[in-house]
């Protein structure tokens, strides 16, 4: 065992009374560390409840006959952080993470690791370490928030984000909003959409890191808690069979991940979080594979934001396995998973238990919600090496676009405007200088995108941006566009007024410039001071790569 390094021998007494003193005896010496890895704080609605998960992970950890030791991990809550500086901060923990994880496991040598994390950046943070480590692993995810009730109809925290433009726009009542604020939040657990916590707890489940059923589990649900303790018990058979994190996720995987990821119509987000989990694996997940795929895979559940339905649904028609049960067509079925068994074996043994529901909630192949997957890819004079939409969640008559740009050096000069009314029908709002390394960090545009929403002008707008969107963003929203301005992209060159050209089915995107003139306006560009010169962000902004190559660190 690896933890034999630390216990182990004449030499390791000292390393032995350490250990004892944390309360450990000498029968415990014999058995197999288990690290738990909790991201549990009080600041995280999608977290406040980890310490209880964690409990049941130890106390399955105990009953298989390992020791677990609980340590923990930072988390951000992208909700709280939106829409102000501290969303710059957001994007940058990941790596953080990730490194304070490979830290303390290799600092104190366990045998395995279970990993507990729920929202945005903190589950692709833990599965990179998992990555990087190649311990035996598997991942817990928190699970998702119920959704509230107000004006009798189920709400979630896009619902405020919206109702800001709303009340703006003079569309609802201070009262109306009041009443949103007090009730579409409504407890533990990852914000009640396919958002991106959401998405990457499904994701997990897909790449075969989480137990079947974990993704849509519900925080309040005990299924959540008995999933924890079989997990706390799984990974005993994990460290005793050597199965690591290596043998699961492979490019047949992540390729599972990505069709499950289009099925649902998930977040942007999994186009950055996915390709730096898999450098950590050690393989190549270039932007175009999520393009490729989305091509070939129906969008087959109707989620918010893209459409009326929450989690909760998706979990009563369940969830991720009887998503992959109709896509069993499109999926490698023999990649093992945290089971010890393959895919496939999994689907095999996985009982549908609202078999009602799950025709209701989940389309099937023959007749999808759309043809085509949630993301797509648009390439052209304005982004050449690529820019993110979530397709799934943009009206029909705005798949073909073209607009006056209205330029922004950043989030808050954009979002004052269209609260000003500035911002009208017709327009192609460009906000920049928000890219990985511009901002730095690339910051979540959810704020501006939901005000154009709430202020009715979601089908007459498009807003573009080297920065990235919640994925609670809905409408012609197109992200991560690469080159970022920052390093020179094209982005930075936009005029007040120049012609915008969007083609979703074409998967275009244009800036109608001839190049004769992109080329004087290149000459006479200069890259601007950077945005942080200390701390944290200061050392982000000079070690961090390109969005479209998952706006991870570089050596």
């Amino acid at each position: 065992m690896r933890s034999d390094n630390i216990k182990k021998g004449l030499e390791r007494a000292p390393h032995r009374s350490l250990l004892k003193a944390v309360g450990l005896t000498d029968e415990e010496m014999s058995c197999p560390f288990i690290g738990v890895v909790n991201s549990w704080n009080e600041v995280i609605p999608g977290h406040i409840h980890l310490d209880r998960l964690s409990d049941a992970v130890k106390a399955g950890i105990r009953m298989a006959g390992g020791v677990p030791f609980e340590f923990n991990t930072i988390g951000i809550c992208d909700g709280i952080a939106m829409g102000h500086s501290g969303m710059k901060h957001s994007l940058p923990s990941r790596e953080l993470i990730a490194d304070s994880i490979e830290l303390m496991v290799e600092a104190h040598q366990f045998d395995g690791m279970v990993m507990i994390p729920t929202c945005d950046k903190i589950v692709p943070g833990h599965l990179m370490a998992a990555g990087r480590l190649d311990i035996p692993a598997i991942v817990v995810t928190g699970g998702p928030m119920m959704p509230g009730i107000v004006g009798d109809e189920q709400r979630d925290v896009i619902s405020l984000f919206e109702a800001v433009g709303e009340r703006r726009n003079n569309k609802i009542t201070d009262q109306d909003l009041k009443n949103l604020e007090d009730c579409s939040c409504c407890g533990a657990g990852s914000c009640a959409g396919l958002f991106t916590a959401n998405t990457m707890a499904c994701v997990t489940e897909a790449l075969g890191m989480s137990l079947p059923g974990c993704g849509t589990a519900h925080a309040v649900d005990a299924k959540k808690t008995r999933l924890a303790k079989h997990s706390g018990m799984k990974i005993m058979e994990l460290v005793e069979k050597g199965i690591t994190p290596q043998d699961i996720v492979t490019k047949q995987a992540l390729d599972n991940a990505i069709i499950l990821d289009m099925a649902i119509g998930g977040s942007t987000n999994t186009a950055l979080h996915l390709p730096a989990i898999a450098a950590e694996f050690g393989l190549v997940l270039p932007l175009e594979r999520f393009d490729e795929i989305s091509r070939k895979t129906p969008h087959l559940i109707n989620l918010r934001p893209g459409g009326d339905r929450f989690l909760i649904d998706f979990e009563r028609a369940g969830g991720v396995p009887a998503m992959m049960k109709n896509l069993r067509t499109r999926l490698n079925l023999d990649t093992i998973t945290v089971t010890g068994k393959s895919l496939g074996e999994n689907l095999d043994e996985y009982i549908i238990i609202n078999p009602r529901a799950n025709l209701e909630i989940i389309a099937t192949i023959d007749a999808p919600v759309h043809p085509e997957g949630g993301i797509a890819v648009l390439k052209g004079s304005l982004a050449p090496d690529g820019s993110v939409i979530k397709q799934s969640a943009v009206s029909p008559k705005m798949l073909k676009y073209s607009g006056n740009a209205r330029v922004f050096d950043s989030e808050e000069d954009a979002m004052a405007a269209i609260m000003e009314g500035k911002i009208k029908s017709g327009d192609c709002v460009i906000i920049r200088y928000e890219g990985p390394k511009g901002g730095p960090g690339m910051r979540e545009m959810l704020s501006p995108t939901a005000a154009i929403a709430g202020m009715g002008l979601i089908d007459s707008v498009a807003l573009i941006t080297d920065g990235r969107f919640s994925g609670g963003t809905r409408g012609p929203c197109i992200g991560h566009v690469s080159p970022e301005a920052a390093v020179g992209g094209a982005i930075g060159l936009v005029h007040e007024g120049d012609i915008i050209e969007i083609d979703i089915p074409g998967r275009i995107l244009n800036l109608k410039v001839s190049q004769d003139i992109l080329a004087e306006r290149r000459k006479a560009w200069t890259s601007p001071a950077p945005k942080a010169t200390k701390g944290y962000l200061s050392r982000y902004r000079r070690q961090v790569g390109s969005g479209d190559k998952g706006a991870r660190f570089v050596s």
